[in-house]
């Protein structure tokens, strides 16, 4: 007897898109839709184009009823639900997130299947949602949150800690309930709540992240700034039942593709409310590259070495990682750079080789030769022989 399934098409397969695709395609009928011919290739040939250990396993060993093509017209006619997760990203210019590629699906599947319920996945500044069905003229978009991290996104949707969906209606609950069947736990909280308010939710849930990751960089700079041990202090601090020992481990700063972008959208969006605090962490960001480029510059370095360019470890995403601002201030010192970087792509590399004028090395005994110091955001085992020359303010080897 073959099982009764919903046809879902998921658009846009990043890290969101494709855990997505996959954690519903275990039990229904899912479309992934990619512009990309050479990820949509991979993809075919059973290969996670992402770093994510679990997406990788499941591509190769799950029985998946997942599909590929770059025709959304296809993909759309017979879905139930649209999934959009493709990219939005922050604008310098207009300072908004930028969400052409969300509307821009939105008037594909309201020609081709105006009756589908689109949810969207991607970022998208508040009010948007209520905006955009004034613009359409239609009521069949919603948005639901992700709370996923790289690497680790799948993993994240089969253990959810919860689920948040911007609209209280039947169709709510049934895309509720669709990721609760692909999931691999229990009583999963669920949230139903306003449009506004779900994009709000969004938003501040990465903005106290980045207040997080910014208060234990504070404590650090203040501790290497008067010699004393950040270790101490912050397990100290962590006893606290109130703080805890979580996510406390002193970095570069916050990078990637959510904290960066949606802390300075929240920002945008209190442009008119009296606020201090949103300003304060997106500046943090900034104070705290200057003074780890301070500090590494004390050391008189004569070359400096970058270990990996990846946002976090068990990541392969380079986009706005801290570790580059620390470059640009060291290189704006006028002491060179070179990096180690065995995954770097030729489309992250200018027409010389080089990654905005530092040599790339994939040799790594080659990079440390190069370099007396060594910039490391996390500790490596394979930096372990040159220990003495590493510079990283890592204290917990985790993210």
């Amino acid at each position: 007897m073959s099982r009764v399934t919903t046809k879902i098409a998921v658009v846009g397969l990043g890290y969101v898109g494709l855990s997505m695709a996959v954690l519903l395609a275990r039990h229904q009928d899912v479309v992934g839709v990619d512009l990309d011919e050479s990820r949509l290739d991979t993809l075919r040939r059973g290969t996670s184009p992402i770093h994510d250990a679990d997406i990788t396993r499941f591509l190769a060993d799950e029985d998946l009823s997942l599909t590929f093509t770059s025709d959304g017209d296809r993909a759309y006619r017979d879905a139930e639900f649209v999934i959009i997760a493709t990219p939005t990203n922050y604008d310098e210019v207009t300072n908004y997130f930028n969400t052409t590629s969300v509307d821009s699906v939105i008037a594909d599947v309201l020609r081709v299947a105006p009756g589908a319920t689109m949810v969207i996945k991607s970022t998208i500044p508040v009010g948007y949602v209520d905006e955009v069905r004034e613009r359409f003229d239609t009521t069949n978009v919603i948005f639901s949150p992700e709370f996923l991290r790289e690497g680790r996104a799948l993993h994240d949707n089969q253990h959810p800690s919860r689920i948040v969906v911007g609209e209280n209606s039947d169709r709510a609950r049934r895309f509720a309930e669709l990721l609760v069947k692909g999931a691999d736990a229990d009583d999963v909280p669920l949230l139903f709540t306003e449009p506004t308010e779900a994009e709000a939710i969004k938003l501040f849930a990465n903005t106290f992240l980045a207040m997080r990751v910014a208060f234990f960089n504070e404590l650090d700079s203040f501790a290497a700034s008067r010699g004393l041990s950040t270790r101490e202090i912050i397990d100290g601090v962590g006893l606290d039942p109130r703080i805890g020992s979580h996510y406390n481990n002193p970095s570069f700063g916050y990078g990637g593709y959510c904290l960066p972008k949606d802390t300075r959208q929240l920002l945008a969006n209190y442009s008119e409310v009296p606020q201090n605090l949103i300003h304060a962490i997106v500046e943090a960001n900034t104070t705290r590259k200057d003074f780890v480029a301070a500090d590494i510059l004390r050391l008189a370095p004569r070359v400096v070495g970058i270990h990996r360019l990846l946002m976090k470890a068990g990541s392969d995403n380079f986009r706005e990682s801290s570790v580059q601002g620390i470059m640009k201030r060291i290189k704006a010192e006028g002491v060179p750079v070179v990096v180690y970087e065995p995954d770097v792509g030729a489309e992250h590399l200018d027409a010389n080789g080089t990654f905005f004028g530092s040599p790339v090395f994939s040799d790594l005994a080659a990079f440390k030769a190069a370099a007396d110091v060594i910039v490391a955001n996390r500790m490596s085992p394979d930096l372990d022989d040159v220990s003495d020359k590493v510079y990283t303010r890592d204290l917990f080897g985790s993210d």
